[in-house]
Parts: C-alpha cells; sequence; structure tokens
C-alpha cells in the first residue's frame, strides 16, 4: 500500500489506548494489532480525517527521522493494517 492510497479505519474497528500503545481490534475477524506511540499517532490522525500523506507530513514535523524511511516504515504499516483488516483501502464516497 502506498501512502498516496485513501485509507480509512474500518467500520469493524474499535481501538483504546493503553500506556503508550494504542490497541485496535477488528470486532468482525477477532483481529488484534498493538501500535507504539509513533504508529499510534499516525492512525490517530487517519481517523481525524488526514490523508496518509498528511498524516506522513505530521509526523515529520515533530519526529526527527529521513522522510525515505519514515515513508517506508509507513508503507508497511499500511500493509499490515490492510493485511489484518484494520484499514480500508479506497475510493471511498
Amino acid at each position: 500500500m502506498k501512502l498516496a492510497d485513501d485509507v480509512r479505519l474500518s467500520d469493524d474497528v474499535v481501538t483504546r489506548t493503553v500506556g503508550e500503545e494504542v490497541v485496535l481490534l477488528n470486532l468482525a475477524t477477532g483481529t488484534y494489532f498493538g501500535l507504539d506511540p509513533v504508529g499510534g499517532r499516525f492512525l490517530a490522525l487517519i481517523e481525524q480525517g488526514k490523508s496518509a500523506l498528511e498524516a506522513r507530513d505530521a509526523l515529520l514535523e515533530t519526529y526527527a527521522v529521513a522522510p525515505d524511511v519514515l515513508d517506508r516504515d509507513l508503507e508497511a504499516l499500511l500493509d499490515q493494517l490492510a493485511a489484518n483488516s484494520i484499514l480500508d483501502k479506497g475510493p471511498f464516497e
């Protein structure tokens, strides 16, 4: 999955913050997923209506990381979340 893809949290997923970790549970599949603070912030921005690219830009402003490293890591995260039915890929209406 690419950062330019239109993504959103699946309707079947609930999220909770536990300590510094964000826990995601797909109620339809029983799939559980945990995110560290950076991944949790990325997902929170997407939940707030930001695109993946906008969320990436916000993370670049917050964390000292090379853009290509962040892009690679976020695209791998998007792949994992989609594979576990946490995120849906658009287009959406």
